[in-house]
């Protein structure tokens, strides 16, 4: 089976050369989407790793934005139209880690094919928060002078969104790891309702709800296991979740998670040396 891990990133293309380099298998390719904002030329020397290509149509990634959502199926179009047969896209960040192997990576997705591994709750049932995501007018992905004042004012005087197509919402975290058939049945759904596209880009974090709405409404959705198989701390409130230092290290290992996030070199470095040194370690399976 070969895996294409999917990296969405900006920050740090040493921390990317890392994540590649403790990654490297055979059956592995890894490609990556650098935010269109940000020039490329820093990350090209990557190219010398086997394995490695990049998303050439590039997005402008928006934090919280549609335009998300617009890179991550155009990156699962790429990697699709590539030919190459993978049993499953890991969908992750520039600053995702791995705790185990590559080999004991490939051996579990080998163990679970079929199975489909995204986080969700019910929006209207669990996730009670995120509701104003979706019942209200968000104009996040836009760019003009006044925009949170129209937006205000849109939200005072229409009533509350609903998703069209009786689609009950689900949601939670961004990354997922899935097989490329379910990624593009939910890009295939969303482009041929242009209604739901257009409702999806007056929203607020639809990175964190898109997949798990569209593939829980459809008839795969027996196949989905409520986890995103990644450690994250988000112990520190708001928005972002902690970045993990060495005193993270005995309850990362304690976990049961493949990948942790999130990281960057400055705050992790010791903990990056020390699961490298545990990776080297865990060459079995986990059933």
């Amino acid at each position: 089976m070969k895996i294409a891990h999917l990296i969405l990133t900006y920050t740090d293309p040493k921390l990317t050369e890392r994540l590649i380099k403790v990654l490297a298998h055979p059956q592995f390719d890894f490609y990556i989407h650098v935010d269109q904002k940000f020039s490329i030329e820093p990350y090209l020397y990557l190219k010398k790793y086997p394995n490695v290509f990049f998303i050439k149509d590039r997005e402008d990634v928006r934090w919280a934005g549609y335009n998300t959502i617009k890179a991550t199926f155009k990156c699962i179009r790429e990697i699709v139209a590539s030919g190459i047969q993978y049993g499953y896209i890991n969908f992750m960040s520039g600053q995702d880690y791995p705790i185990r192997s590559a080999q004991y990576i490939l051996d579990f997705f080998e163990r679970n094919k079929g199975k489909q591994f995204i986080e969700y709750q019910s929006i209207d049932k669990d996730w009670i928060e995120a509701q104003p995501r979706i019942s209200q007018y968000h104009l996040t992905n836009f760019k003009f002078k006044g925009k949170h004042r129209v937006e205000r004012v849109l939200n005072m005087i229409t009533p509350k969104r609903k998703l069209p197509n009786d689609l009950v919402p689900y949601g939670k975290a961004m990354f997922w790891v899935m097989e490329p058939e379910r990624a593009m049945y939910v890009v295939r759904y969303v482009e041929e309702h242009p209604r739901l596209d257009r409702f999806f880009r007056f929203t607020w974090g639809s990175d964190e709800f898109v997949f798990q709405t569209i593939l829980m409404n459809s008839a795969h959705r027996n196949e989905l296991v409520n986890d995103d198989l990644r450690y994250i701390d988000w112990s520190g409130g708001g928005s972002h979740p902690k970045v993990l230092d060495k005193s993270d290290l005995d309850k990362i290992l304690a976990s049961d998670d493949l990948f942790i996030r999130k990281v960057n070199s400055k705050v992790s470095g010791e903990l990056l040396d020390a699961l490298d040194q545990h990776i080297l370690a865990t060459p079995s399976a986990k059933t």
